[in-house]
């Protein structure tokens, strides 16, 4: 593959708990909060973003808490699945660990070659760790609670459940720089290649079942490009395919820099900016995601956004 600084960015999820969401992915998963932040559409929610060791663009899940918010499933037109890299040799470890703190399983599958073992969040989100080899050559983090060698490594794919798949390929072609690589039934798997983050399944569904966002669904999927100039070109490339698609105007999310526009099939779509990334906020490295973070324009607003958020003990 050529591409090796192409594929996904981040994942943003809706959540219901904000301490139940934080317990789960770092305590029990064992993922890095690298950045606790808000919605800046609705700045009374939080915005935690969670990642492998270093944070790198291809690893980072993140969530819009909402207490109250309702399970609602999931449906078409729309991401459904998020999946993790793990080294293959982690399987029993994993499996002993989901066991220890009730973590809902499925029973393990074979998709392309490699072992799938299904799972969900708190909320009902699809959740699944890819047994890969490869994982095993990218880093661990050695400062969570999981065994550095079993650490989730960052993303290995996402799954789009489409009615049509026709348009979506075309995009992730031509916009985000992926490759089509191989079929399955109704799987077809997209491909860069990046160490993580390189993959994309669409899955081909015979009927609608359109759904509203709740608690464990997917808001939106973020894709990579390499600076503002790159993610203008890409911008213009949406614009071109003729799809009837208008993205937004360049969005500064201080940290990224990113546009979003909706797909014909109904997936909401970003492309962010690897740089200047979740480090560009603090003084040290260590110090990612352990204070509020807020960006210029919303730091005079402080003392009234904190005392808006639930309560987070992290």
């Amino acid at each position: 593959m050529k591409f090796k600084d192409k594929g996904l960015h981040h994942i943003t999820v809706i959540a219901g708990p904000a301490q139940t969401n934080y317990d789960f992915y770092t305590r029990i998963l064992g993922l890095r909060m690298v950045l606790q932040s808000v919605n800046q559409d609705d700045t009374g929610t939080w915005h935690l973003f969670y990642a492998n060791g270093s944070g790198e663009p291809g690893s980072s899940l993140t969530f819009f808490p909402f207490r109250h918010a309702s399970r609602t499933g999931t449906g078409t037109g729309e991401a459904t699945t998020v999946s993790f890299a793990v080294p293959t040799a982690s399987k029993t470890f994993w499996i002993d660990r989901f066991r220890e703190f009730d973590v809902p399983v499925k029973e393990a599958f074979k998709r392309f070659g490699l072992e799938v073992l299904p799972f969900s969040d708190p909320d009902g989100l699809q959740l699944e760790l890819v047994f890969d080899d490869a994982a095993k050559e990218l880093p661990g983090w050695d400062n969570g609670p999981v065994p550095s060698e079993h650490t989730l490594r960052g993303f290995w794919s996402t799954t789009l459940r489409l009615t049509e798949t026709e348009t979506t390929a075309k995009i992730l072609q031509e916009v985000m720089d992926f490759e089509p690589a191989v079929t399955e039934e109704n799987m077809h798997l997209f491909r860069t290649g990046s160490a993580i983050g390189n993959a994309v399944l669409l899955e081909k569904a015979e009927d609608s079942n359109m759904v509203h966002p709740g608690r464990g669904t997917i808001h939106h999927v973020a894709f990579r490009a390499r600076d503002r100039k790159d993610l203008e070109l890409m911008r213009q490339k949406v614009i071109d395919l003729n799809l009837n698609i208008q993205p937004t105007p360049v969005i500064d999310r201080h940290v990224f820099e990113s546009v979003y526009f909706r797909t014909p099939a109904g997936v909401l779509f970003e492309i962010a900016t690897d740089p200047p990334g979740y480090a560009s906020v603090v003084e040290k490295e260590e110090d990612m995601g352990k204070e509020l973070f807020l960006p210029p324009w919303l730091e005079p607003k402080r003392s009234e956004i904190a005392a808006k958020l639930d309560p987070l003990e992290a």
